[in-house]
């Protein structure tokens, strides 16, 4: 039978903006929570494996606005030999709607690739219903100098790099409420004290620190 993981979770003051809407990197966020708690439910235990981000694509179906709950549901959508993709859905209940997904690669704490488990494929090889995995960078990078980008000690995570939410937020500072469809990809970790930029041309975005960390291409409304 196909796993599908479902939570429910308050939109607080913290996640929305001057007009109430939800922000990308909020949504970044709720998607990394929601794989972390379908993770553990699932029955792993959170130390045993490593996981990264690669790529991520978010679509506003319809934007939050007034909704104070959101419900997520994610399943995995693909797997490969290490790696996997995980869809997601969230509805909000005053209207608001975002379908997402994110590829992961499985690494051991070597941070080399390691083969999915037998386990994870009992558990969650039935939801991709044999789709595969594109793990490949497509997104050309834009070209300039940029601007400086100004990182926090709280943008860092336990992992000792910048949150794979926080490469959300230049895009939400640049596109905010125009984004109908965004995708980013996660090329290399940014460390706190880097001298860090961000560079914008059309609808490509680029976290750049000496050499490309990520790029993103948005689709307005």
């Amino acid at each position: 039978m196909s796993r599908v993981f479902r939570s429910s979770r308050p939109i607080r003051l913290s996640d929305i903006d001057a007009t109430g809407r939800l922000r990308l990197d909020a949504v970044a966020r709720y998607l990394q929570d929601a794989a972390s708690d379908d993770w553990a439910d699932a029955g792993f235990e959170s130390h045993a494996h490593v996981w990264v981000v690669r790529k991520t694509w978010i679509e506003v179906e319809a934007p939050f606005a007034a909704d104070a709950r959101v419900e997520l549901a994610t399943w995995c959508s693909g797997v490969a030999g290490t790696s996997a993709s995980r869809r997601y859905s969230l509805r909000g209940d005053a209207g608001g709607h975002v379908e997402a997904e994110s590829v992961w690669i499985h690494l051991s704490h070597e941070l080399r690739p390691l083969r999915l488990p037998d386990a994870f494929l009992e558990i969650y090889g039935a939801s991709a219903q044999g789709n595969g995995v594109a793990t490949r960078f497509t997104l050309p990078v834009p070209a300039g100098d940029g601007a400086p980008w100004d990182l926090r000690a709280t943008d860092i995570d336990r992992l000792g790099h910048v949150n794979n939410a926080v490469y959300w937020v230049p895009v939400e500072e640049r596109f905010g409420a125009s984004v109908r469809r965004a995708e980013l990809e996660y090329r290399r970790p940014v460390d706190l004290g880097e001298d860090v930029r961000v560079v914008v041309d059309g609808d490509l975005l680029a976290v750049v620190a000496g050499d490309v960390r990520s790029v993103a291409r948005v689709e307005r409304a």
